[in-house]
C-alpha cells in the first residue's frame, strides 16, 4: 500500500483467504490488580472510516488506564463493561507510525509519526480516531511522546479552566510529582506563576527539577495551615475537603479539582468535584473541575511547546510490553516521578 492510500472495510480475493493478521498485546479478562494482565497473541486491530491504524512504538501508563484495569470506582464499569472490559487490551496514550488510514481520514498518511490517544495501546498495533492524534514532536523519543497526551492535555485544560494566569500569581499544585503534576508545574512556570508543589519527602527533588519555586512535604506540613494563600490551586491528587481547599485560596481564588484517589468505591472523588462546582455558585471563590479530553488543537499546542523547549516530558521508567504487570505494580505503589512508558 502506498503512502496515503486508504483501506476499505471489504477486500475481495479470488484465492483462499489469507490468515488473519495477529499481534502481541497485553490483555485482561477481568477487572483487578496487575495480576489480571498477561501477554497474548490476538487478532490485529481493525480500523473504521474515521480511524488510523498505528504501529505502536511506545505507550504511556496513566491513571485512567489504572482505573479501567481495576474497574474502580465502580461507575467506570458502566462505560467500559460491567463484568470485564469490553476491549480486553488496556492502554490509551501512544506514539507510533501510521500503517493505514480509514476512508474518511484526511490529516494523516501511512508513514507519519504520530502521538495521541488510541484504543488498546498496550499492543503492537492500535486504532485511534483521527481527531485524537497529532504529529509527534521531532525532538523527543517515541517513549517521551507517548507519555504526553492524557496527562499533558489534562494539565493544560486545568490551567485554562481557572483563568488567565498573570505573572507573579501564586499557584499551588497538589500531586505535583505525578503525570499531570509534572506538566502542570512546567506550564504554570511558563506562564510566569510562582509555583508551589506538594508531594512526599522522597519526591521533593523531582518536583524542584520540574521547575517548582517552592515544595511542600505533605508528611510534615499542611498546605492549608494558613501560612500561604494562592490565586490558583490545582488539586491533582489526594482528597482534601472543600473547606481545606478554600482556606488556602485567596478570597477570589480558584481551585480546579482534577482527581483524587480516595472517596467511595462507587463514584470515587467525582461527588466532591460536583459539590465544589455547586458550592461555587454561592461564594466568591471559584471551585471547578476538569475531566481531561484529548483533541488535535491541544495535542498540537503541547507539541509546539515541546519543540520550543518550554515543556519536557518526564519519563521515570521504561518497561517492555511483557513487563506491563510489573509497571502497573510500580505505578500502584505510588513511587512514580512523572510518567511510566511502555516500549513495544
Amino acid at each position: 500500500m502506498t503512502s496515503g492510500q486508504h483501506v476499505s472495510e471489504t477486500q475481495f480475493s479470488d484465492g483462499p483467504s489469507a490468515p488473519e493478521p495477529r499481534m502481541r498485546a497485553i490483555v485482561q479478562e477481568a477487572y483487578g490488580p496487575a495480576d489480571v494482565l498477561h501477554l497474548a497473541q490476538i487478532p490485529r486491530a481493525k480500523i473504521a472510516g474515521n480511524e488510523v491504524l498505528i504501529r505502536v512504538h511506545a505507550a504511556g501508563l496513566d491513571r485512567g488506564t489504572w482505573h479501567v484495569t481495576r474497574g474502580l470506582p465502580y461507575a467506570v464499569r458502566l462505560a467500559y463493561g460491567l463484568r470485564a472490559p469490553r476491549n480486553p487490551v488496556p492502554g490509551m496514550d501512544l506514539a507510533g507510525t501510521v500503517v493505514a488510514v480509514g476512508a474518511e481520514v484526511t490529516r494523516f498518511a501511512a508513514g507519519d509519526h504520530v502521538f495521541g490517544v488510541g484504543k488498546g495501546s498496550f499492543a503492537e498495533y492500535a486504532t485511534a480516531r483521527e481527531n485524537q492524534l497529532a504529529r509527534k514532536p521531532k525532538n523527543i523519543s517515541f517513549e517521551q511522546a507517548a507519555v504526553v497526551p492524557v496527562s499533558g492535555c489534562t494539565a493544560l485544560q486545568a490551567l485554562r479552566a481557572a483563568t488567565r494566569i498573570l505573572p507573579g500569581q501564586k499557584v499551588l499544585i497538589l500531586g505535583a510529582s505525578g503525570g499531570v503534576g509534572s506538566y502542570a508545574v512546567q506550564l504554570a512556570k511558563a506562564s510566569g506563576a510562582e509555583v508551589t508543589g506538594v508531594c512526599s519527602t522522597a519526591k521533593m527533588d523531582a518536583v524542584r527539577g520540574f521547575g517548582a519555586d517552592h515544595v511542600i512535604d505533605y508528611t510534615k506540613q499542611d498546605f492549608a495551615d494558613g501560612t500561604g494563600h494562592y490565586e490558583l490551586i490545582l488539586d491533582v491528587a489526594g482528597n482534601p475537603t472543600l473547606a481545606r481547599l478554600r482556606s488556602a485560596l485567596t478570597p477570589t481564588g480558584t481551585a480546579v479539582i482534577i482527581g483524587g484517589e480516595e472517596g467511595g468505591s462507587w463514584t470515587g472523588s467525582i461527588d466532591r468535584q460536583f459539590r465544589g462546582v455547586a458550592l461555587s455558585l454561592f461564594i466568591r471563590q471559584g471551585l471547578t473541575m476538569v475531566l481531561g479530553t484529548q483533541g488535535p488543537e491541544d495535542l498540537e499546542h503541547l507539541a509546539g511547546l515541546i519543540e520550543s523547549g518550554v515543556l519536557t516530558p518526564v519519563v521515570d521508567r521504561i518497561y517492555p510490553l511483557e513487563q506491563v504487570p510489573e509497571a502497573m505494580r510500580y505505578f500502584d505503589a505510588g513511587r512514580t516521578r512523572g510518567k511510566i512508558a511502555i516500549t513495544i
